[in-house]
């Protein structure tokens, strides 16, 4: 199929691989200058967009002898401005411009609008946007005068992205849509999907997270499709990754962008990216060098608006490695400033770093400063806006105004919610709160300053598993099939390993587990209303109890003891010291499970000191809410709580939702027992009489687990449990055909009202976010489950039989989770193992 010449230039931002084919076949075959320049300038463009730079600017400057020799000045201008583009990306920015310039000067018509639109791409390149605007709008007159339908639609879109880095996304929306409907007019496919790729920059500026990632995921296999390399979605995608806490996703992204990135200006952008990812990973000097890198990189393009984005990173990464004085306060003050007349997103965070940095030696620059970065309060972008309700906080604490201090924290807060509430994703509503933690801690800093038990007791609750109490999103059924070759993956590694092949199946298995884990990112969120704590009549819903709700506050623990209708505070330990004495005590109670001596007395002690020293408590039943790194104690074993029963919730308003819980009307229980039990799930066979459902030996698959467990009033589940530290939303129960996970659970229409997980390690969580947990009974809980028994440490397998048949003799007398647990500890009383086993189990909810 023939080609006309003018036609290569469309193909080359169309059908790539075909230009450049089609020109090398031209070039080899015709002796026409102007054909030949035609043919010259596709292939170069072509190789730019590949990355290819060193063998584009060749293919260029033979073009540009083509078009002289041709003896048409349009041409040579043409030429000209995509050679001067090309040597800008290529890092020469001063040659590049002189030669847009030049084209510029000497083009008429047509040819002069498409000209300007390329010199106004550059230039918002290099981050100077104002100047990229007027050539837009001189360049958009020029198309529509012409009636050039190809080149407004690209006119519009490069508008759309300068009218995304001014944080106009109202006109860069308007600008992508009449582009999108002038491409398909025109058939140019590359640019359509470029269209998509810019429409998730849009998505992502407005905080749209998971519409973000799906967009992107929709450009990536258009640029497959079309064999096209487009590092610049690697960038967009880490920050999109970075904004929802993938900090590990985002640095697998860049390092992989790197190596395949050939353009230096992309290659200083990596950089640029990836030193902002290991800021985030908490490895500051790692950050420093790479942010170095970048600002040179830019620096030598000319790069003003990327430089100082890098030099912003160069001075976080400094602050947190405990650099100070006033020559950094000087230059972050000067970078905040230079950041705000370039306009970019990354302004208010550099006026937050320049304000805390003068608070103690410049209390007056620290004041220009947060007084600057709260203007970002009335922004779009719920992230962008929590930042600046950060900065009128701390200049409201310099001010010493407390209200002020409460009031912008909670309006924060607010904009986190929001931002969280856009997520359907469990794991990724875990990680959003993170961006809270400055906003959360400043406040019960607040409120202990303050004073008022029920004050910090209703802050400690603004902030404590917000996600937790937002049912989560439930998935399709595609995801139920995914999940469901993860399982067969998992039962061919079993075999693998058995047949001294396991690598090739580990890797299949982790590729699935990204493959899950990635399509649950992008379910969008319901946006529901946040139920906001009412301290009063949760004090009135505790009635004769106690309860207890520990809170950390500048690495000191503080206990709020809600008590017949009063509610106090008292101050504890260093929160590391109870760390620690929950990790022995875990220790010693698996050493008990293995029949081991052990000093269980001395770690109960510990653990007594530790966490309750100073607690009054009452005479009857103990409720504890501990923050999310002491989620783990085996409670009942404190001599203060040993002889009492005691349930476990992650926060009051879990605790209040869990009591609120309906019980279902039908009285069907479920029994379950996995496969490889050292006991043989011995208890299931005492308990099938009294069962609605029993599954085991070969039964009990996940799908008709799940089936059974949906809507059941009482289910018990025997299996081995595995908590993935690593990726706590693919711990598992592992049944007959493989392992019933978090996401299972996820898939739930009704969850179970009861549920008992007897199980080692089913009830320890993963600590994320500010303070929320992720794992099994994390999502139980999340789900509506109003109570649930597990463990959250090794359990022997036999005394854990006798444990549970006491359990559910005490649950058929009519007792409480927490009360039929009290009754199943006392009645194993006196055998060292037993009870060691019987503390290892807390009951959490109601």
């Amino acid at each position: 199929m023939s080609t006309q010449p003018d036609a290569l230039l469309a193909l080359a931002l169309s059908r790539p691989v075909d230009a450049l084919r089609r020109a090398r076949r031209l070039t080899a075959s015709s002796t026409d200058p102007a054909v030949r320049s035609y043919a010259y300038q596709a292939a170069g463009i072509v190789l730019r967009d590949a990355g290819r730079w060193s063998e584009a600017v060749p293919e260029l400057r033979a073009a540009l002898s083509s078009a002289s020799a041709a003896n048409q000045p349009d041409r040579v201008a043409d030429v000209r401005a995509t050679l001067g583009a090309t040597l800008v990306v290529g890092g020469r920015t001063r040659a590049g411009l002189r030669e847009l310039d030049s084209a510029v000067d000497m083009a008429n018509g047509i040819v002069l609008a498409r000209i300007v639109m390329r010199r106004a791409y550059v230039l918002s390149a290099l981050g100077r946007h104002a100047e990229a605007l007027k050539d837009l709008s001189r360049a958009l007159a020029g198309c529509r005068a012409h009636h050039d339908v190809l080149w407004e639609a690209r006119t519009l879109t490069n508008r759309a992205l300068v009218h995304v880095a001014r944080g106009s996304l109202g006109r860069a929306d308007a600008d992508l849509t009449d582009a999108e409907s002038l491409f398909r007019r025109v058939g140019q496919d590359l640019e359509a999907v470029m269209l998509v790729h810019n429409r998730g920059l849009v998505a992502y500026n407005r905080g749209d997270i998971p519409g973000t990632l799906t967009l992107y995921d929709r450009a990536a296999r258009g640029y497959s499709e079309l064999s096209h390399v487009e590092p610049e979605l690697a960038y967009h995608r880490c920050q999109a990754l970075l904004a929802a806490g993938l900090a590990a996703e985002a640095g697998q992204v860049v390092d992989e962008a790197l190596q395949a990135a050939a353009l230096p200006t992309r290659q200083a952008e990596l950089h640029f990216i990836s030193a902002s990812v290991a800021l985030v990973d908490g490895d500051p000097g790692l950050a420093l060098r790479r942010a170095r890198v970048a600002s040179r990189l830019f620096r030598q393009q000319r790069r003003s608006w990327w430089q100082a984005r890098a030099d912003l990173v160069v001075l976080q990464a400094r602050q947190i490695r405990g650099d100070g004085g006033d020559r950094l306060i000087g230059q972050a003050a000067e970078l905040a400033d230079r950041l705000v007349d370039l306009k970019a997103d990354d302004a208010p965070l550099a006026l937050l770093l320049a304000g805390r940095l003068a608070t103690k030696r410049h209390p007056d620059e620290a004041h220009r400063l947060l007084t600057a970065a709260a203007r970002y309060r009335r922004r779009p972008a719920p992230l962008v806006r929590a930042t600046g309700w950060l900065g009128q906080a701390l200049d409201r604490e310099l001010a010493g105004d407390s209200r002020g201090i409460l009031s912008a924290c909670g309006r924060g807060l607010d904009a986190l919610d929001e931002h969280r509430q856009t997520l359907g994703s469990s794991e990724l509503r875990a990680l959003a709160t993170r961006h809270g933690t400055d906003l959360a801690d400043l406040a019960l800093r607040e409120a202990v300053r303050r004073g008022g038990a029920r004050r910090l007791l209703t802050w400690t609750e603004r902030w404590r598993a917000t996600a937790l109490a937002e049912p989560p999103v439930r998935p399709s059924g595609r995801d139920a099939s995914r999940l469901a070759a993860l399982r067969s993956q998992a039962r061919r590694l079993e075999e693998a390993q058995g047949e001294g092949d396991p690598q090739a199946v580990a890797r299949a298995r982790q590729a699935w587990e990204q493959a899950v884990r990635h399509q649950r990112h992008l379910l969008a969120g319901t946006r529901r209303q946040s139920v906001r704590f009412d301290v009063d009549a949760f004090v009135d819903a505790v009635g004769e109890r106690t309860f207890v709700e520990l809170v950390e506050v500048d690495g000191v623990l503080h206990a709020l003891t809600v008590c017949g209708g009063r509610v106090r505070h008292s101050v504890g330990g260093p929160v590391e010291a109870a760390a620690q004495a929950v990790a022995q005590a875990r220790f010693a109670l698996r050493q008990a499970a293995r029949g081991r001596p052990a000093t269980i007395a001395a770690a109960a002690e510990r653990l007594q000191q530790t966490l309750l020293a100073g607690v009054r408590l009452g005479d009857g039943p103990v409720v504890v809410a501990p923050p999310s790194r002491l989620h783990a104690v085996p409670w009942t074993l404190l001599p203060g709580l040993a002889d009492r029963p005691v349930s476990v919730v992650p926060s009051a308003t879990m605790w209040l939702r869990a009591r609120a819980a309906r019980r279902p009307s039908g009285e069907r229980t479920v029994l379950v027992a996995g496969p490889g039990l050292g006991t043989g799930g011995a208890e299931v066979d005492v308990l099938a009489p009294g069962a609605t459902t029993v599954l085991r030996d070969g039964t009990a698959t996940v799908e008709a687990t799940l089936a059974a467990l949906d809507g059941s009033r009482l289910a018990h589940v025997a299996a081995h449990g595995d908590f993935r530290p690593d990726s706590p939303m693919f711990s598992s129960l592992r049944l007959d055909d493989g392992p019933l996970t978090v996401h299972d659970l996820e898939l739930l229409r009704r969850p179970p009202h009861r549920l008992v997980l007897s199980a080692c390690d089913s009830g320890v969580m993963a600590p994320v976010g500010a303070d929320e947990l992720l794992g099994l009974t994390a999502a139980l809980l999340s789900l509506g489950t109003a109570g649930v028994v597990a463990s959250v440490a090794e359990v022997n397998d036999e005394a854990t039989v006798q444990l549970m048949l006491d359990l559910h003799a005490a649950l058929a007398a009519g007792s409480g989770l927490a009360e039929a647990m009290h009754h199943a500890r006392r009645a194993g009383a006196g055998d060292a193992v037993s009870q060691a086993t019987a503390a290892a189990f807390v009951a959490l909810g109601v």
